[in-house]
Formats: C-alpha cells, structure tokens, sequence
C-alpha cells in the first residue's frame, strides 16, 4: 500500500505548459505517473505532446475532472497565481493538491488552506518537492530514479534531505516519501503523515526529518508518545546553526532555546525516538532497526 498517491491517483498539472510544467512533467511520465492533462485557461482546447504521450489542456480544473477523473493536482503556476490556483482545484472538488510553487505569501497560504479544509482538499505544500511513491507514481519534482519501493515511510520538511535519505536508503526503499514543505504554513504536517503511515500496514517504519525552528517537531514527538506503534526515526537540520538567525525555510526561525536541533531531539528521544546527528548516521540508524528486526523475526 502507500499513503495519499497510488497507481490509480490520476493527475493534472497547473501550469503544464510553461518551461518548468513541462520539465516535471516528463518526469512524472517517466516515472510511471498517471499524468491525465494540463489546467492553462489561455491554451484551452489545445493538446501537447508530451514525449509521445498527447496530454490535453483544459481551461479549468472542473474541466479537467469531468473529461479525466482526475483526484489529483500539482500545482507549478507563479507565487501571486498560486493562491487561486489552489482555490480552484478545491472548488472543483480534487481530493490532493500538490503546491510545489516557492514564495507563496504567506497570507495567501493561510486562506487557501483554509479554503482546501473547508472543501475536503488535501493540500501538500506549499515550497514543497511533493511525494512519491516509488515504482508506482509521482507528483512533484522528487528524483524518481534514486530509490526503490520498499517499508520505510519518509515524511521531511526538507526536499534536499528528502533526496538524500531516499539515496543512502535505495536498498531498503520506501512505501511513501512526503515533502511536505518548511514554509511557514504548510497544509499536511509531519501529524498527518505519521498518522497516515501508522495505518498502512506496509509501512515498516518511519523516518521523520525536521528542521530548527518553530514546533512542530515537539508537537510530532507527543504525537508520536500517544499514537505511534511503529518505530521513528528523526533527524533534524540545524544543529550547527547560530542562535537568534533566520536560517534555510522560511519556517526555521529560532527564538531563545525555542525551535533549536537540540530541543527538538530531546522531544523526540523523549518520545521514544532515535535521533541521528547527520543523515548519514540517521540512515545507519534505519537499517540497524530493520536489521535487528529481522534477526528477532528469525530468532
């Protein structure tokens, strides 16, 4: 199984025909994803040709649902477009928008999240590299060819970290893989996916990546304490930066002891989680548990 994208999730691209639409899109292709059309209200009725595949675009989203079934959006339209991009897609009833767009204001977030909730729309993003589900399908921009399906479920608020523990875990592999994004205000949490991993019964264990700033790494450590059976394990950028700065997202903003890698890790070691110190030791940590797990199955 997997969480939120399958191989039955079918997907329309906001944005599709501009350079970076196009770009991603071949990706998704690539990668096995259902990709059904494109949204662009001033290239309505037109189709392109998409490396072979001949994808139609549509002057709306409601449009697009109608003609493909589509349950899914990724969203890459500018920042200022973002906002009602995202409306629409709810308005017309998508189950799962994807918002890959960077620099969205954040009072634009704030009400197309609330207007996503309002409607029954997931919302991923926004500033967020998407999720995959690997040799099944793809919505965003994660690199599809550096991991492999597996049992570890990855939820990270960095799309660079996303990749890299995807890399150094390609043996294993992973049923799902969330980014979910580290502005400020996001729509799906690390909660939400631990949740989601929690009932997928071929989700092994999860790995959950965070960064300084803000709580939402404390709120995933209680979360974890009260809700989670599954083994977690954490790792959280910042260790080394400097008190008081604004560093990396637009969310890693540390206030006193508030929001620093070390307060976090002690949350989440408190909660029973293992915390490592670089990616590197963080994957290490992975397959000792999975390794031990298997040599007690065996035993």
């Amino acid at each position: 199984m997997a969480i939120y994208l399958t191989e039955k999730s079918k997907i329309l691209v906001q944005g599709m025909t501009g350079g970076e639409g196009m770009r991603h899109t071949r990706r998704m292709l690539a990668a096995g994803t259902d990709v059904v059309g494109g949204v662009n209200p001033r290239k309505a009725g037109r189709t392109v040709d998409v490396d072979g595949r001949a994808l139609p675009v549509f002057g709306t989203v409601r449009e697009g649902i109608d003609a493909t079934g589509a349950d899914v959006t990724v969203v890459l339209v500018p920042p200022a477009f973002a906002g009602a991009a995202v409306m629409e897609a709810a308005d017309a009833g998508i189950g799962l928008a994807v918002v890959i767009t960077e620099g969205v204001p954040v009072h634009d977030a704030v009400a197309f999240h609330a207007h996503a909730r309002s409607r029954g729309t997931r919302v991923i993003g926004p500033n967020c590299p998407g999720l995959i589900t690997p040799g099944r399908s793809n919505a965003g921009i994660i690199p599809a060819d550096i991991t492999k399906p597996g049992r570890i479920g990855l939820v990270s608020k960095s799309g660079t970290l996303t990749y890299q523990l995807m890399h150094e875990l390609r043996d294993v592999g992973f049923s799902t893989c969330v980014g979910i994004g580290g502005d400020p205000v996001v729509g799906t949490t690390h909660i939400d996916c631990l949740t989601a991993f929690q009932d997928d019964p071929d989700t092994e264990l999860i790995v959950l990546i965070g960064e300084i700033g803000g709580d939402a790494e404390e709120r995933a450590a209680a979360h974890i304490r009260d809700h989670v059976t599954k083994p977690v394990v954490a790792y959280i950028a910042g260790f080394t930066a400097p008190e008081g700065r604004t560093m990396g997202h637009a969310g890693a903003i540390v206030s006193g002891s508030s929001g620093t890698a070390r307060a976090k890790k002690e949350a989440l070691e408190a909660a029973g989680v293992q915390v490592g110190q670089t990616p590197t030791e963080t994957a290490g940590l992975v397959l000792a548990h999975l390794e031990g797990g298997m040599r007690t199955a065996i035993g």
